[in-house]
């Protein structure tokens, strides 16, 4: 398929305008040409969809799109309301409502709205991360990943909330963060429902439905549905601090310090309300949240709120139907270890049980 065929020439078509109802879709099929989309960043090229545009941390280029979005955002979808500066990026945008994904994997059964999106995919398949951060060695096959990773070293959050003091470093994450404050939940399951204010998030609930698990332990057959189990997973191969009293290991030498303290019975953080001291500090932020009453944890999709970040971690799963504790005897998963732990026990209780074999029993085989 030809690689220009998602843009469209700006000078060949007309505008829309506040109360035109021609289809978007069918203007745009008036003529196509290359905008090198390509060549914009696809964080900023997804900025210019955004009504929050960055605040800090501007470039040149930047500077040019955010001019772009608010003197010529003249391009309107007439099926939401949506507005571009570009009359490709209205073509894109027009292609979630008709669902056309025209850019499809030869591998696999992937297709993506978006070229850019599909050269992200393939490099699942062929292992590649070309781009490289000076500073630490991380490695990535997505340019614009390493301009977001590199603000994790520089500091610049350039995506600020108009209505609180917010600031982030991606875009995804400032439009989730609205979300809490318009209460929109635009991105909605067709299989049953689910809404959500993230496309990412829908994006991963999906796997719920179609059993995907794109991450992939390179040292055995384990594989996750999200980024964050397969971290977890692979630690269990590295674990090199082991603790001399019982034999815990860990893959976190703080972890290590942390469980010392069940043997020596330190507790160096101390309440000052009352008697209560704890070996975990997050332990004693747990306790004083039950002095003052704060929840400061809060779910973006139902409002549930905690005073610890290990509820909302486990309240989350509700959401996404993930399933991390994975019995390694039968195919039960759960979304809690407590619960993963009784079924374990039911196996135990099972090879615990004697088996009567009586002389007639084996006459009979």
């Amino acid at each position: 398929m030809d690689e220009r065929s998602d843009d469209v020439a700006m000078d060949d078509l007309s505008t829309v305008h506040p109360g035109d109802k021609t289809s978007s879709i069918k203007k745009l099929d008036m003529g196509r040409h290359d905008n090198n989309e390509r060549d914009i960043p696809r964080e900023e090229r997804v900025g210019i969809e955004s009504d929050h545009p960055p605040a800090q941390g501007r470039t040149e280029q930047t500077d040019r799109l955010a001019a772009k979005r608010t003197v010529d955002s003249r391009f309107e979808c007439t099926e939401c309301g949506y507005r571009a500066a570009f009359r490709s990026h209205l073509l894109i945008h027009a292609r979630k409502h008709a669902g056309d994904k025209p850019y499809k994997c030869d591998q696999c059964d992937y297709s993506a709205t978006q070229k850019g999106n599909l050269d992200r995919h393939m490099a699942k398949h062929t292992g590649e991360k070309p781009y490289m951060c000076g500073e630490c060695g991380y490695r990535t096959a997505d340019r614009s990943a390493l301009t977001v990773h590199m603000r994790t070293h520089t500091g610049v959050k350039p995506y600020k909330c108009d209505q609180c003091d917010y600031f982030t470093t991606r875009k995804s994450n400032l439009d989730r963060h609205m979300a809490k404050h318009t209460g929109e939940k635009p991105y909605m399951c067709g299989e049953c429902g689910y809404r959500t204010a993230g496309h990412t998030t829908l994006t991963r609930h999906m796997r719920t439905h179609t059993g995907e698990k794109p991450y992939k332990c390179d040292q055995c057959e384990y594989s996750a549905a999200m980024k964050g189990n397969l971290d977890q997973h692979m630690a269990k191969h590295n674990k090199p601090y082991m603790c001399g009293e019982c034999g815990y290991r860990t893959a976190i030498r703080s972890n290590l310090s942390v469980h010392m303290r069940t043997h020596t019975g330190q507790k160096f953080n101390k309440c000052d309300q009352c008697d209560y001291s704890t070996a975990q500090k997050s332990h004693l932020d747990d306790h004083i949240a039950r002095h003052n009453g704060e929840k400061p944890f809060m779910c973006g999709e139902c409002g549930y709120r905690t005073a610890r970040k290990s509820d909302l971690s486990r309240h989350m799963r509700t959401h996404t139907g993930e399933k991390p504790y994975k019995c390694d005897q039968c195919a039960y998963s759960a979304a809690r270890k407590g619960h993963l732990d009784r079924h374990i026990a039911k196996h135990i209780v099972e090879l615990k049980t004697p088996i009567n074999v009586t002389s007639a029993s084996i006459m009979l085989q």
